[in-house]
């Protein structure tokens, strides 16, 4: 997969990569803008369409219940866990 980069994306990697770096201003203005941008890309969701057995839905609404959210959340937190080697698959 090719990310393309923006012009400021590649102005960032010029100035970490070149030798000669520069102070700029408002370093912490600079810093909150950063982390803004960095926060908007992670929590970035995407819907999507799955079929599961009916049963197991319904199993899963009753475990979700239990931990009192909602059963989605629970699938998607699985599913997060997963995709960041928390949890493994016995398979």
């Amino acid at each position: 997969m090719t990310t393309k980069l923006s012009a400021e994306e590649i102005a960032i990697i010029d100035y970490v990569e070149g030798s000669q770096p520069t102070s700029i201003d408002n370093v912490e203005n600079e810093k909150n803008r950063y982390t803004q941008i960095a926060c908007a890309q992670i929590s970035k969701k995407k819907a999507i369409s799955i079929r599961l057995l009916e049963s197991d839905i319904e199993r899963l609404k009753a475990k979700s219940f239990s931990q009192g959210l909602p059963y989605q959340t629970l699938i998607s937190s699985l599913v997060h866990q997963y995709a960041n080697g928390k949890i493994k698959l016995d398979i």
